[in-house]
């Protein structure tokens, strides 16, 4: 190995560097998984597209060390988690959470390249994506059964800030309204706006906070930027304790927040019409996200467009067992 193949893998085990589950077949498994970049001309409705799940039981995950970016990209590719199984037109996704982004990745990613950085980002986090669907998925199976009076569905609308907690049942105008609120948000949107707020995982709030979507933070406990606009008051970055929580929080924050309604209309209408909801479209609401206003909606697009993201809109998620990845840096300090 080179001295300069072992830096770049010194770099990529820095973005796993504390632990990541990542799904597994066992080795008779013959049904394919894919990877996150890559073409395909087949198509194949995802289940994030449709207003149901079922339910899977899910193994409890199985530790393994990563000591180099061979080891990476082999288990990958005994998971079918590849650019050739992507093009055959699988999008089976394994299932994957990881603590946090090391400094090193922040330091040094720039010296990987590009198409291995992005290779990188797009498959750690596009299953947080869709574990977040996934749980999202749920809680509109509840609304969608539930009687007008069951404690959950007002726990839920209490959530979604559609009714108070104290409220004894809801009207069936507000129970659709809460499903308008509950629903995904598509994984090609989501990407491309966690690459364009944390920097491709470098930014200083993704490292110290797991922040991955720029949220705000008003309670006095955020990560303070260095030039503050006091004009807004005291706030700071939303701090989160995983990546995962920081896509579960981003996903809320869209579902609730006032300044989305444009989103959950479209979104909304596109479920009714039998259409697929794609980040493509969900994007052209996005005029409030950013002070860049329509900018940054064709930012957004464009990354979505130049780096195929769409395709990963008809991603799913693996029902196999977890694993949890851990770099070997990190397994020794244990």
């Amino acid at each position: 190995m080179t001295s300069g193949f072992k830096k770049y893998t010194l770099i990529v085990i820095g973005f796993i560097i504390i632990v990541v589950a990542i799904t597994v077949f066992n080795a008779n498994q013959t049904a394919p998984q894919t990877s996150i970049d890559g073409e395909s001309s087949t198509k194949k409705q995802s289940p994030t597209l449709l207003a149901t799940t079922s339910t899977v039981t899910i193994a409890s995950p199985k530790d393994v060390t990563i000591n180099s970016l061979d080891e990476l990209k082999a288990l990958f590719d005994s998971l079918n988690y590849n650019n050739e199984s992507w093009m055959q037109g699988n999008r089976e996704v394994p299932r994957l959470t990881f603590e946090s982004v090391s400094e090193t990745w922040q330091h040094t990613s720039n010296q990987i390249p590009v198409q291995t950085k992005k290779m990188v980002f797009f498959r750690l986090m596009a299953p947080l994506i869709l574990v977040a669907n996934e749980n999202v998925l749920a809680e509109r199976d509840v609304v969608k059964s539930a009687a007008l009076d069951d404690r959950k569905l007002i726990e839920l609308a209490n959530k979604y800030r559609i009714k108070m907690a104290s409220e004894q049942q809801l009207t069936e105008a507000e129970k659709q309204d809460l499903l308008a609120h509950i629903d995904i948000i598509p994984p090609s949107l989501a990407l491309a706006q966690a690459a364009e707020e944390s920097g491709w995982a470098t930014s200083r709030f993704t490292v110290e906070g797991n922040a991955f979507f720029g949220q705000w933070d008003f309670s006095g406990n955020g990560m303070i930027p260095k030039q503050q606009r006091k004009e807004l008051g005291n706030y700071g970055l939303a701090r989160f304790d995983t990546p995962l929580a920081s896509v579960e929080g981003y996903v809320l924050n869209i579902n609730r927040n006032a300044a989305y309604q444009k989103l959950r209309q479209l979104r909304a209408q596109l479920r009714q019409d039998g259409e697929p909801i794609t980040g493509m479209q969900l994007a052209t609401t996005l005029d409030k996200y950013s002070e860049r206003g329509q900018d940054y909606i064709d930012g957004i697009r464009s990354m979505i467009s130049y780096n195929k993201l769409q395709q990963v809109d008809e991603a799913y998620l693996s029902d196999q067992q977890p694993l949890h990845l851990i770099s070997a840096a990190s397994s020794k300090a244990k």
